[in-house]
């Protein structure tokens, strides 16, 4: 190399960022993977098609073994050269658990597929489209600049339409992918004019150095900061499902394949919820006095809200289990809310109850999907009443539903739901929201009513037994009176009870199940798991 080119190479060297692939192998592992499935996809025979759901498997415990490297410390990469400090990534401790999170959602939810998509959906397009919405999933939490979060946002939301429209041919389904698509994109088109706002009021995408700049914007563009700064906030609301954006959850959740929904009310709200605590804690700080009332209202509505109509849907036991699930899921976003709404109030960091709350709520919610996807299996339509006399059939299912319903619930054995609660009331009481704190108190008790109604119709004897069996859809007595008109030479046959024979669970189902009632287990037996993440901070 001749010295001029020696030096004309020096002299550009500080413009070439490094990558720290360490800090970005989660996410990368997730992205490749959904590659090498939707190629495999194309030669493998019909035959062979279970193996993709296997290689998914793989790749996102893969995933999940890459964050062990993560665990303390904090790693940024793709940083400007100007500001080191102004990176797009950071691999810190918030990213770790956000991204433990969303990745063990999304092997839960492909535990939960498997015998789906060998039966019902065309498996090379669910796996991928799976990997391709955890690899946006795995990114956000780490997303440092508004562009990043953006794509990120959109890239675990994209697939998940393809995902609920996913099963061919049926009309709550298209209904369902077609509601949540404009939905989405209707949030989308509000956040990105929200973001373009802010860009315009401070020159920057990157979130630390938005904060610096909005503290100090002139006077001609407070106007177009603080509109940036609302309608970035609308967008979001609109993808955490709060009221009054919810509107598509319900029958969202109805239409989309069970694992899907599943997906959604996690993962999803993983997705929103961190995306949401980015752009109040770190780069609208100084908006505080906007987002904080803003917040603290939208709270109390989604849970009020969500809450009262899981109740309705409770009182009659006609309704559909999952749309039940659906509402709680939506009350549940309430309380998530009330730390972030706290953290504009608070000189403290209260985002780390949020953190605690959403990993108890992502491993009991995901275990009574669980249970919902075996219930489905015998009786498609997933009705309450379906799940009467669930102990007599399958003891071991009914106890971990009802065990995953009182954590949600906030009641013994379920203490980790409990103390996750506490953990956000406190956050609310701290902060000097008392009205806030009374208000999810209030809410915590109405939900007692319909956790409660459902976990005792699992103990509930079947309705068979309570009612005279039916011999081959004929009416009883048939044969007795035929015999006595001399009209039939058959002699009567006494009818033997036989025992219905139930269906193999699934291995794949049945290791779900067990893996989130075991987590349940541990975390209300040593809560401080997952309470020790409430101290997680973003600065």
């Amino acid at each position: 190399m001749t010295p001029d080119v020696t030096t004309a190479a020096a002299g550009t060297a500080s413009l070439v960022q490094s990558v720290d692939w360490v800090a970005i192998a989660p996410p990368l592992i997730a992205a490749a993977v959904a590659l090498v499935v939707l190629l495999a996809d194309l030669f493998l025979p019909p035959a062979r098609k279970p193996l993709l759901g296997w290689i998914t498997i793989a790749g996102l415990v893969a995933a999940l073994a890459a964050l062990v490297p993560l665990r303390t410390g904090s790693r940024s990469t793709f940083c400007l050269t100007a500001n080191p400090d102004a990176c797009s990534y950071t691999a810190d401790q918030f990213a770790f658990v956000i991204q433990a999170l969303v990745l063990g959602g999304a092997l839960l939810t492909a535990l939960l597929s498997m015998k789906d998509t060998e039966e019902k959906l065309p498996a090379g397009e669910f796996w991928f489209l799976l990997l391709s919405s955890a690899a946006g999933a795995a990114l956000l939490p780490a997303a440092r600049d508004l562009a990043t979060l953006v794509v990120a946002l959109e890239v675990a939301s994209l697939p998940a339409f393809a995902l609920v429209g996913l099963k061919r041919g049926d009309r709550l389904s298209s209904e369902a992918a077609l509601k949540f698509f404009l939905s989405s994109v209707t949030a989308t088109a509000v956040m990105l004019l929200g973001v373009s706002f802010v860009y315009a009021a401070t020159g920057t995408l990157h979130l630390t150095e938005i904060a610096t700049r909005l503290a100090d914007v002139p006077g001609q563009l407070g106007t177009v900061a603080e509109t940036g700064v609302v309608l970035t906030l609308v967008g979001f609301a609109f993808k955490t499902a709060a009221a009054p954006f919810h509107f598509w959850v319900p029958d969202t959740y109805v239409g989309a394949p069970l694992p899907v929904a599943a997906y959604l009310s996690v993962v999803g709200k993983a997705v929103g919820f961190s995306g949401l605590i980015l752009v109040t804690v770190i780069a609208f700080p100084a908006y505080a006095d906007v987002w904080g009332p803003a917040l603290a209202v939208l709270a109390a509505l989604t849970m009020t809200i969500g809450n009262a109509a899981a109740v309705r849907q409770a009182a009659s036991r006609a309704h559909s289990a999952v749309r039940l699930l659906a509402w709680s899921s939506v009350g549940q976003a309430g309380y998530l809310l009330v730390p972030i709404a706290a953290a504009a109030y608070s000189g403290d960091d209260k985002v780390g109850a949020t953190v605690a709350y959403a990993l108890m709520y992502a491993v009991v919610n995901l275990g009574a999907f669980a249970v919902a996807a075996l219930v489905a299996r015998g009786k498609p339509l997933n009705r309450l009443t379906d799940y009467r006399g669930l102990y007599a059939e399958r003891p071991l299912a009914a106890l971990a539903l009802a065990f995953f319903l009182l954590c949600l619930a906030g009641l013994p054995p379920g203490i980790i739901g409990l103390f996750a609660k506490v953990t956000v009331f406190s956050a609310a009481v701290d902060a000097g929201l008392g009205w806030l704190a009374v208000v999810m108190a209030v809410n915590v008790v109405v939900a007692l009513y319909y956790y409660l109604r459902w976990t005792a119709i699992l103990f509930r004897s079947p309705e068979s037994a309570d009612e005279p069996s039916e011999a081959a859809g004929e009416p009883s007595g048939t044969a007795g009176t035929a015999g006595t008109a001399g009209t039939s030479e058959i002699p009567e046959i006494p009818e033997i009870p036989v025992r219905p024979v139930r269906s193999r669970v699934p291995a794949p189902l049945a290791v779900a199940i067990a893996l989130t009632a075991i987590a349940g287990v541990v975390l209300s037996g040593l809560p401080q798991l997952a309470l020790h993440f409430a101290s997680v901070t973003l600065f």
